[in-house]
């Protein structure tokens, strides 16, 4: 019978998934976006967002934990005097065997027996003095000589264990030949390493030296550098430890030192090896030390492994953290990561820093004369259609109609075209569409000869409407702004709609007007860069002024008049150009206001005021200034600023403005209070 074939399938462990999707820059330039207009520069709004992580990524700080919990579980298992108690188990062990070989060797001399227990009672309490004191000891027991020589043994394999990483296991039960060979690599390591730190040393001498003690170095060093770095930090790391334990601990192996592997001249060569070490790498840290709580007992060579991890956590640590200047996420050590968190860190840290390059290499971060990064026009015009279309398919979910894509009621083409989506009336360009199917079809090495359109393929002309609209957006830049948290919702609010009237009524002048205690035209780089302003004063008389001379420069245009505002105007521009502040507002700048106000609805301003919080004199005040102008009022939730403005501009814009209170589509508003002027926009309605 055939044997049958059977797979085995578990997840993917060679880095990046590579059916992953590419990284999302759309998330990413969203988020940054974001912070950007609540007033973080654009470095450091990527540095948090690399940070904070999205929905379907951990970020920096997710792996920086993970690093801190490893760190902490080392410290909290680990007892770094795991070799003394080893030791002093032997040397219980030996004593008590030779004991009892006394007691039974009836042949012995009664004054010998008498002499060697009275050595054995006599010991000191110390395991390393009791050691030393029986250097000399003539064991009659083959099991008591046997612990003892494994207490040496096992001295001489932790000490180079320390300084050659799989020492300990590698001379296991080795013969007096091998430590010959040890004694040799170790000479002729000070060599090497005396040369080179006088510049004698040459690539010969490091390639006889690898040659002939190649097998002591698992790690493969390719040059003496190489070599002399992956000492230094395993020595470093010996250093560590010695400086982690207690003073009677380190005493107690000092003494030990001197028996390993019967003879003083390993400790020797180990010490004139740290020496030279320690002057070629003095930036290690040779001083340092942990406090270790755990009761997991380790030996040296162990030890000084845990505090290498101590090390590479924190280098990790460091790496994650990206404080120092230049800081870059390539410069995290994925070795180091992966033997200590495992291969989802990896991952994890190779698709951020995957992310970082692709944020800098795509053209939405570019870097100033300053050198200061900036948000490039291509990430503005992708942020503003992110917010454009969260705005129409809020506005859209409010009038239960799909996002109406027609740029323009009557239907005049622009010359353009854009891709096809769903709900789109607009005729096919069949040029276009025909041009992008044999693109597709010959990179997705089809038959040309039988081309076949699909829905990807097909775009559709651009139009707009015949009559052109000078669109004037004000927004309100006081304190108050700022301080109640609706800062972010107005510059998302000026974006998006900026981003409509650019790509789809091409034909229209948008002008955007802040006013605090001035006012000021804007370009939209300037107001999403604009850092809150604490400045007392809403200046909206000044804001109208500037309103109306944009109209007046654009007089064959339909006015659009649109202000996002939380106070009542409690500044006014004064004729040498001051502004006067007053709270309560003064007369004069409520009377001039509402003058600038009338001026607009006489050169024919469609107005609309966006009232935002709950304050009843900003309520009466607007309610009074629409009905003045016959223009309207809505009071949007912050969340729906966006999709009330846009609303409004299409409405003006299309000529849907004659709609009913049921049509309207500003009815619950994100479940707040609404008002507007309906029918012949001559009553006034409000709701719940």
């Amino acid at each position: 019978m055939a044997r049958r074939h059977r797979s085995r399938y578990g997840r993917y462990t060679g880095g990046p998934d590579p059916l992953a999707p590419p990284v999302d820059l759309g998330d990413a330039l969203q988020a940054i976006g974001e912070d950007v207009m609540a007033g973080s520069s654009p470095e450091r709004a990527m540095r948090e967002y690399l940070r904070r992580g999205s929905v379907d990524q951990r970020g920096l700080d997710d792996l920086a934990r993970r690093v801190a919990e490893r760190r902490r579980e080392l410290l909290e298992e680990t007892d770094l005097g795991g070799t003394l108690a080893e030791i002093s188990e032997l040397l219980e062990s030996a004593v008590l065997a030779e004991r009892g070989q006394l007691a039974r060797d009836v042949d012995m001399d009664d004054t010998d027996r008498a002499f060697a227990q009275m050595r054995l009672d006599g010991l000191p309490d110390s395991p390393a003095a009791a050691v030393s004191e029986l250097s000399d000891y003539e064991w009659r027991s083959p099991q008591a000589r046997a612990d003892f020589e494994r207490i040496k043994d096992l001295l001489g394999r932790e000490m180079l264990d320390q300084r050659f990483a799989g020492m300990k296991q590698a001379l296991e039960g080795a013969t007096e030949q091998d430590r010959q060979q040890v004694q040799e690599m170790l000479d002729d390591l000070g060599e090497l390493l005396d040369k080179h730190a006088q510049g004698a040393d040459t690539e010969q001498d490091f390639a006889d030296f690898m040659a002939k003690h190649g097998d002591f170095f698992p790690e493969d060093p390719q040059d003496v550098d190489e070599l002399i770095d992956a000492l230094a930090a395993r020595s470093a790391a010996a250093a560590r430890m010695m400086a982690s334990m207690t003073q009677e601990q380190r005493d107690e192996l000092m003494q030990l030192s001197a028996q390993a592997f019967g003879s003083p001249q390993l400790a020797e060569s180990l010490q004139r090896i740290d020496g030279a070490l320690q002057s070629l790498r003095p930036g290690e840290d040779w001083s340092g030390s942990e406090r270790f709580s755990g009761d997991q007992g380790v030996g040296l060579g162990d030890g000084t492994g845990v505090l290498q991890d101590l090390a590479d956590l924190d280098a990790l640590a460091d790496q994650l953290a990206q404080a120092h200047e230049g800081a870059r996420l390539d410069d995290v050590d994925l070795d180091a990561l992966q033997r200590q968190l495992g291969d989802d860190s990896v991952v994890d840290a190779r698709t951020l820093a995957e992310l970082e390059r692709a944020l800098r290499d795509s053209g939405y971060l570019r870097r100033g004369a300053d050198g200061e990064l900036r948000l490039s026009p291509t990430a503005m015009r992708r942020l503003g259609q992110s917010l454009l279309k969260d705005a129409t398919e809020r506005l859209s979910r409010r009038t239960g109609q799909h996002d109406n894509r027609t740029s323009g009621a009557a239907g005049e083409r622009t010359g353009g075209t854009r891709e096809w989506q769903f709900g789109d009336t607009e005729p096919w360009d069949v040029t276009a569409t025909v041009g992008n199917a044999v693109r597709r079809t010959a990179g997705e090495g089809g038959d040309l000869t039988s081309l076949r359109i699909d829905i990807r393929d097909v775009e559709v002309t651009e139009t707009e409407a015949r009559t052109r609209s000078a669109v004037a957006l004000l927004v309100d830049t006081s304190f108050s702004m700022a301080m109640d948290g609706r800062w972010v919702p107005m510059k998302r609010t000026a974006l998006a709609l900026h981003q409509l009237v650019s790509t789809r009524f091409r034909g229209d002048d948008l002008q955007l007007i802040g006013f605090g205690r001035y006012a000021r035209s804007m370009e939209i780089e300037e107001l999403t860069g604009l850092d809150a302003m604490y400045d007392k004063g809403t200046n909206l008389h000044h804001g109208l002024l500037l309103a109306n001379r944009f109209f007046r420069k654009h007089p064959a245009s339909q006015p659009v008049l649109l202000v996002v505002t939380d106070g009542e105007p409690t500044a006014h521009l004064m004729p040498q150009g001051e502004p006067f502040f007053d709270y309560p507002p003064h007369p004069l700048t409520l009377s001039l206001t509402v003058t600038e106000l009338e001026t607009s609805r006489r050169l024919g301003a469609q107005t609309t005021f966006f009232r935002l919080g709950e304050d009843p004199g900003l309520a009466r005040f607007v309610d009074s200034m629409a009905r003045r102008v016959d223009g309207s009022v809505v009071a949007p939730e912050l969340d729906d600023l966006g999709a009330a403005v846009v609303g409004s501009y299409l409405r003006s814009r299309t000529g849907f403005s004659n709609l009913g209170p049921e049509d309207d589509g500003y009815g619950r508003f994100g479940g707040g209070r609404f008002g507007g002027w309906y029918g012949d926009r001559g009553s006034w309605a409000t709701g719940e």
